[in-house]
């Protein structure tokens, strides 16, 4: 059965997305890529030179360029990294991070729905990174969002589905895509957001902290797949303690 996923006009196999940050060595970027099965990375926008030697040299020809904003700390500073990223020949999609709190790292969400709304009346495919927040979800999306992103967890910290009831509502509600991103540091975590209905995820500190990036890319790939296809399935009923156990093979004429 053909499953792809499509967005922006581009017809993807593989739901994951990988990232370029944290590697030990950038040289990794093409393994990880390869053993991913992955089609979309993206780069921040202050990582890219222009000469090709920098980070865009280690990103295999084919891949669909994700070039994200990370860095902008108002919607303006968005706009004018994508309005860059465009003209540096990174294509028209667009990942938009504004991130005002230096702490926490969480995205300002009002900032992030006005840079979506510029940005896709510029013919940009615009990748909001946002809250798990269904109002802020909306205001994106009625900007004119390819999907939403919403954060798992805080970015960069390996913690796991920890909004996972809010995404879940995000699923539940939203017409546009929902993209699980940041704090997925465990194929499992992938796997369960997959079948929670996510149409798909972007994983790069999970993949890149690893003891061996490559073989995580793998792995996270694999989860995705499962997590996909069991959610196609349609996972069984769960029974409630109080309705007690129930065999699998019924009792009725056991060794009559």
């Amino acid at each position: 059965m053909n499953d792809f996923f499509e967005i922006g006009g581009v017809q993807l196999k593989s739901r994951l997305f990988v990232g370029t940050g944290k590697y030990r060595s950038d040289d990794l970027i093409p393994a990880v890529c390869a053993a991913s099965g992955s089609e979309v990375i993206t780069v921040a926008m202050r990582r890219v030179d222009g000469s090709g030697r920098g980070i865009m040299g280690h990103i295999p020809s084919g891949m669909h360029l994700l070039p994200n904003t990370s860095g902008a700390r108002t919607a303006e500073e968005a706009v004018r990294l994508a309005r860059i990223a465009k003209a540096a020949g990174c294509g028209n999609w667009i990942k938009i991070e504004v991130i005002s709190d230096s702490r926490r790292l969480l995205p300002d969400g009002y900032a992030t729905a006005r840079a979506t709304e510029i940005l896709a009346g510029e013919g940009f495919v615009v990748f909001p990174y946002i809250n798990a927040d269904l109002y802020v979800a909306r205001a994106c999306a009625d900007a004119g969002a390819a999907c939403v992103m919403p954060l798992a967890a805080p970015i960069g910290t390996n913690r796991g589905l920890r909004c996972r009831e809010m995404i879940g509502v995000l699923i539940d509600e939203m017409k546009v895509p929902v993209v699980v991103d940041a704090g997925l540091g465990r194929p499992s975590e992938a796997c369960e957001a997959m079948e929670m209905g996510a149409d798909a995820c972007l994983v790069n500190t999970g993949i890149a902290s690893s003891g061996d990036a490559p073989a995580m890319a793998r792995a996270f790939a694999l989860a995705v797949e499962a997590g996909r296809a069991a959610w196609l399935a349609g996972p069984g009923a769960a029974r409630s303690h109080d309705e007690g156990a129930a065999a699998s093979s019924p009792l009725t004429g056991f060794l009559r």
